[in-house]
């Protein structure tokens, strides 16, 4: 399947996505008038002040814990789909259950894809640090900066959809824990990398244009509408970077996480893995080096039990 056929038939993790991101977004309006309501009980100026501080460290953390927990796990779930979708060719007939039950039956808990999720996601943003190295030797050099700076961007904003596909490719090693075959995930991932960047250099180009006008327009609507009421600006620029995050998470992160899968899915099953690339990266990232050694330890008692 092609990445964007592969996206549109599993929109129902886009919309549950939305649909989350909705509700923390409904609740943020809400609530919002309500501590506004009861700051200007207190005076206008330090009782508003108050109420924002107040409103904002509620909605942050409602908004982490929808993200970072049920946002987690639809992620989980869209996962194992495009997993299953390129390597089949096709998804079953009820995918929020197949998906579920792929998710429970790969990680066991929740806690369990965290720590592989994290794990993952500091290895690969090794990369990320190279370029920076880079750009603070050669930060003097006229033009040279901004170039590295760009590149610095394109990559960091590619890196983050690369633990989607490690985690992908332990859905396809059933045989191994779910620790030895996300460390295997990057090694293959560093042998193609720059196939892969390349392949997402133009939807990463259109991720930064769409989050910016995710971003933008919102944030003139609300301002407008806010300066009617007589509510301070600073509403408008949360409120707006709210939207543009959940527009992000739902539809953009999404179809880049697709398109990222399906070419990582197209050059894992050909790739063989060098061997000594696990001690070159243990040795370049303390997060690798820790995936691989309880990779290893679990694949011990993987193998046990299996016997």
């Amino acid at each position: 399947m092609k990445a964007s056929e592969v996206y549109l038939k599993t929109m129902k993790f886009v919309w549950l996505k939305l649909a989350l991101g909705g509700a923390v977004f409904l609740f943020s309006m809400l609530t919002m008038f309500l501590f506004l309501w009861i700051g200007s009980l207190f005076g206008s100026g330090s009782g508003v002040a108050i109420a924002l501080c107040l409103w904002m460290i509620l909605v942050g953390g409602v908004f982490g814990f929808a993200q970072h927990y049920i946002g987690y796990m639809l992620k989980a779930g869209h996962v194992a789909m495009v997993t299953t979708a390129v390597t089949t060719g096709s998804l079953p007939e009820n995918q929020l259950e197949a998906a579920k039950n792929m998710v429970k039956e790969r990680f066991v808990s929740a806690n369990v894809y965290f720590v592989v999720d994290r794990l993952v996601s500091g290895a690969v943003s090794q990369l990320q640090r190279g370029l920076q190295k880079i750009e603070d030797l050669l930060g003097k050099i006229p033009g040279v900066a901004i170039i590295v700076s760009f590149a610095q961007m394109f990559v960091h904003i590619a890196l983050n959809y690369i633990d989607e596909c490690c985690l992908g490719y332990t859905f396809l090693h059933r045989e191994q824990s779910a620790c030895k075959s996300a460390a295997d995930g990057v090694v293959i991932y560093f042998q193609n990398w720059k196939t892969l960047l390349k392949n997402a250099a133009v939807t990463t180009l259109i991720v930064m244009g769409v989050s910016l006008l995710a971003w933008l327009l919102p944030f003139l609507i609300f301002t407008g509408i806010f300066s009617v009421l007589g509510i301070h600006w600073i509403f408008a620029l949360i409120l707006a970077i709210m939207i543009a995050a959940i527009i992000k998470s739902a539809f953009v992160d999404s179809y880049m996480m697709v398109k990222m899968m399906v070419s990582y899915m197209q050059v894992a099953p050909s790739t063989e893995i060098t061997f000594d690339l696990y001690d070159k990266l243990c040795k370049l990232s303390g997060k690798f080096r820790n995936l691989f050694n309880k990779g290893q330890q679990e694949q011990q008692q993987y193998g046990n039990a299996q016997m």
